[in-house]
């Protein structure tokens, strides 16, 4: 059974995450009282709880924290970044919180652009190997799933790769709109992936074609390219009691210059049915050329964010109620 839940990354701006420290923060807020506040009035079944605000409590704090979830009936999720998380608090989070799953993003690589970093792409990925092949045995020990996260970097079977290297404590988060990046269909990289799949991003891009490539627009899940039905169709097949939770894309939009020749310096040769199929999944509820792309941030309209935010992600769990989830 399909257990749906939220996570903070398409809130970041009402949460207070979006230009901490800076004069556009949000001087107003919601934190962690406000995500739990909104997951309870959505339904949610499961939520993510980032790194940054689970270090602020302290055991009680946990404690109570675990209490309140489990009175709600929500799974937790715990949720850090292999460069600069700790992998060992974590642990700890997830053990108090009583999750079994931490989801962990492999890099700062966006737009699949592995061409921009040069030789640290390739550094990157030693890196994560290195990282993985330490904290893979802790996670076993706790009876913890470390999930690694498609976060714009690494392709399906890369990601299949590191699993079978590191044993089943390692699995993956499914981001389901983080295949356009690495130049794959959603359903394509669904099928590599989906016997690792423990945990979903549901995510979703309108497309905006480019001379240069394709431009990833944050939308309600549901309302973009990602075909969910069909999706989560092929990864229930392998997972019953799978996980996920709604998320928005960035607040800035992600150009994905695949149509360059440079953009595939870093990449295994691709066949070229593969990237039609792509090409024709972007094509899917896609924004005209002459549309207006731009997300309220990125106009410099910050006094809409919040209404922006909240609107596209009670969008999103009215239109997974529709399909049926």
């Amino acid at each position: 059974m399909l257990k749906i839940g939220l996570n903070p990354y398409g809130l970041t701006y009402h949460l207070g995450l979006q230009g901490m420290g800076t004069p556009r923060a949000n001087p107003d807020p919601k934190g962690l009282e406000g995500f739990i506040v909104l997951a309870e009035e959505l339904g949610s079944k499961a939520i993510e709880l980032w790194d940054g605000w689970l270090k602020e409590l302290d055991a009680a704090g946990l404690a109570a924290l675990k209490a309140r979830l489990d009175g709600l009936g929500i799974v937790p999720v715990v949720s850090s970044g292999l460069q600069h998380g700790d992998v060992d608090a974590c642990i700890g989070y997830a053990k108090a919180l009583g999750a079994d799953r931490m989801r962990f993003a492999l890099t700062p690589i966006l737009c699949g652009d592995r061409a921009a970093a040069g030789q640290r792409w390739y550094d990157l990925v030693n890196e994560v190997r290195a990282k993985l092949e330490i904290a893979a045995p802790k996670a076993a020990a706790a009876g913890v799933t470390l999930l690694i996260e498609n976060h714009q970097d690494f392709t399906s079977r890369e990601l299949v790769g590191f699993c079978e290297e590191f044993g089943p404590s390692v699995r993956i988060v499914y981001d389901t709109a983080n295949s356009f990046p690495v130049a794959e269909s959603p359903l394509d990289f669904a099928r590599v992936i989906a016997p690792y799949v423990r945990y979903v991003h549901a995510k979703d891009y309108r497309v905006q074609f480019t001379d240069e490539g394709i431009r990833l627009c944050r939308c309600p899940t549901g309302d973009g390219a990602v075909p969910f039905r069909e999706l989560f169709a092929i990864l229930l097949e392998h997972t019953p009691d799978l996980i996920a939770s709604i998320e928005i894309g960035a607040l800035e939009a992600r150009h994905v210059r695949l149509l360059t020749p440079g953009w595939w310096h870093g990449y295994a040769p691709k066949d070229a049915e593969a990237l039609a199929a792509c090409l024709l999944a972007a094509r899917t509820n896609r924004i005209g050329d002459d549309e207006e792309w731009r997300t309220p941030w990125e106009r410099n309209a910050d006094s809409e964010l919040v209404a922006y935010e909240l609107g596209q992600v009670r969008k999103s769990a009215a239109n997974l109620k529709a399909l049926g989830y």
